[in-house]
């Protein structure tokens, strides 16, 4: 028990010096290697202490526990086994550092290390979830004989992936793995590797591999196979023979399949198909599994399988099939992200049924359509979604005016704050921010100024936020505005003094520079630290270099001089003033001459 609490403390005590010591990069150095060395922890350096270190301490910070793996290495009798490979594999595959987990593995596969199976599962998950399922793949081929303590979540995920991704060999080696050891197929595996199994195959071996899979796992599930049809519509001239087919096979065709078949018939004439179609169907009293859909749907959305997500809704609504609410909202949220033009096709059926998306939905597919540049497409949103009496709240309201404005719609922004006036909502001091800096960032900065007016008279009072915005543009007013802000007692920041002297500098106002300087340092030294590097390459930039000199000299004592001066003597070197920089070391020497 005295050596759990010992390991557990010197992995606490380690954790938190490398992360005192790092810089906010995380990024490991020379540093960081001193640090360990001055804690003195190599004499009890073992595996478990580095497992220890990791996780859990280290485990979101992937290149401190990268660093300190490795530094641990290289040390003198140090071997790692299992347990340390174990904790570097769960911190690199949660933050996805493919590279590394690459070389790792090589390193693991080198000195015939066995690591639990767990671990090649989440190496294997989270390669899928970063899109590469060929290097999941190349993991399971390694260690394919412990597929069944992989798990069948994670191997139906990599067939779904490998399928998706068109790579339909390796999709099928996986697959056969999967029958030979009686592993259990899901409607996810299954339906999507015949999904695209039957794109270009006949429809023989499509059949084929179904009665392979029935005959030699007892675990798949044959219903899969029927959810999977709704998208096979394009072997119309099979269409009825493969309805029986299915039915005979216990893989029970359901209304959508039904319809498409007939649908599929009625677009080539074939009147008299489509009439015995129909009767099968009401002979068979076939009912819309919309359970069944809506689980199926989700599990794409969850495994990232967007396009195939997405494919399905469009044939469920495109045939105005049954579908649930949060079935569509799921939808239009996650298909956005690759294809806002579909996610608007389910958010106009969504519509057309009387209904509204909810408000994480309409986040998402307002902040995809500005990502994607469909800036027009986000207008016709919210004219949709106006004439559906959509908007009632300030929240729904501000998230139109924030995407607007990332859309460079100032126009149609500031006339959702209008209509937000009209109802009584508002607008608050968010929505006016966010107008007040479009207006900035295009330029539009006598509007920006009427917008302050228009706010102050509706008896909105501003933030500090509002002040920076205003503040950047650097105008005649940008000092007033500092002012005013301290009269209202808002408290600067950092940012706040660091637009005001970048523009003071430009209009060559040096005296009030050092004035708003000075104000940083009374209302807070680290602010001042903060901002003084800027402040330093803001006078450089205007050439003023003996002012720049004097600004480090006059406030060592407050805002050190290490890193100032060698910023400053870097930018002399840099504009070619050698002899002034000579000179500016001689002044700081006769101030401080331990400098």
């Amino acid at each position: 028990m005295y050596m759990k609490q010992s390991t557990s403390e010197l992995a606490n005590r380690i954790s938190r010096a490398l992360i005192t010591a790092s810089d906010q990069s995380r990024a490991w150095t020379p540093v960081l290697e001193q640090t360990l060395h001055g804690i003195g922890c190599r004499h009890s350096l073992n595996p478990s202490l580095v497992s220890r270190v990791i996780d859990p301490f280290l485990i979101h910070h992937p290149s401190l526990a990268l660093g300190f793996f490795n530094w641990a290495s290289q040390q003198p009798g140090f071997t790692h086994t299992s347990l340390s490979y174990h904790s570097i594999f769960k911190s690199l595959s949660i933050s996805r550092q493919f590279t590394a987990l690459e070389t790792l593995m090589k390193q693991v596969k080198t000195l015939k290390i066995q690591l639990h199976p767990s671990v090649y599962r989440s190496l294997i998950a989270s390669n899928i979830a970063g899109k590469k399922s060929l290097n999941a793949f190349s993991v399971f081929s390694d260690v394919r004989l412990l597929i069944s303590e992989i798990g069948a979540d994670t191997c139906n995920s990599l067939v779904a992936a490998l399928s998706s991704d068109g790579n339909m060999g390796y999709a099928r080696q996986v697959f056969d793995e999967m029958l030979m050891r009686g592993v259990r197929i899901s409607t996810l595996g299954l339906g999507v590797y015949i999904w695209r199994f039957c794109v270009t195959a006949e429809l023989d071996k499509t059949l084929c591999l179904l009665d392979e899979a029935r005959f030699r796992c007892q675990w798949v599930d044959c219903r899969a196979f029927g959810r999977s049809w709704v998208v096979f519509d394009k072997k119309g001239h099979e269409a009825m023979y493969m309805l029986d087919v299915l039915r005979r096979r216990d893989c029970k065709p359901d209304f959508m399949a039904y319809r498409i078949v007939a649908e599929a018939l009625r677009a080539t004439g074939n009147v008299v198909e489509v009439e015995k179609v129909l009767k099968m169907k009401r002979k068979l009293g076939v009912a819309p599994r919309v359970s069944d859909y809506r689980d199926f749907v989700f599990r794409l959305i969850s495994e990232r399988r967007i396009r195939e997500a997405k494919d399905l809704g469009e044939v469920i609504v495109n045939g105005n099939f049954p579908i649930e609410d949060d079935v569509l909202n799921a939808l239009i949220g996650s298909v956005s992200m690759e294809d806002p033009c579909a996610a608007l096709m389910f958010l106009r059926f969504l519509v057309s049924k009387e209904r509204c998306p909810t408000l994480l939905t309409f986040t998402n597919l307002s902040r995809n359509l500005c990502r994607h540049g469909k800036h027009d497409e986000l207008v016709e949103v919210y004219k949709i979604l106006f004439s559906k009496q959509y908007f009632v709240d300030i929240e729904q309201y501000h998230v139109v005016v924030t995407f607007f404005c990332k859309a460079g719609k100032v126009k149609e922004a500031y006339q959702v704050l209008q209509e937000m006036k009209k109802e009584g909502l508002g607008p608050d001091i968010s929505s006016y921010n966010s107008v007040m800096e479009a207006c900035c960032r295009e330029d539009l900065v006598r509007p920006a100024k009427r917008l302050w007016d228009e706010m102050f008279a509706n008896g909105c009072e501003a933030d500090f936020k509002t002040y920076n915005v205003l503040i950047s543009k650097r105008g005649e007013r940008a000092h007033g505005l500092f002012h005013d802000m301290l009269e209202r007692g808002l408290q600067p920041d950092a940012t706040t003094y660091g637009f005001l002297l970048k523009g003071l500098c430009q209009e060559n106002q040096l005296e009030t520079a050092l004035e708003v300087f000075k104000k940083s340092l009374e209302q807070d030294a680290a602010i001042a630290k903060d901002i003084v590097r800027k402040f330093i390459l803001y006078l450089v930039r205007e050439g003023r270099f003996m002012d720049a000199s004097n600004l480090v000299q006059d406030h060592t004592s407050t805002i050190g001089h290490s890193e100032c001066n060698m910023m400053l003597l870097k930018c002399l070197v840099d504009a070619g003033k050698i002899d002034f920089a000579i000179e500016h070391m001689k002044r700081v020497l006769e101030v401080w001459p331990g400098c």
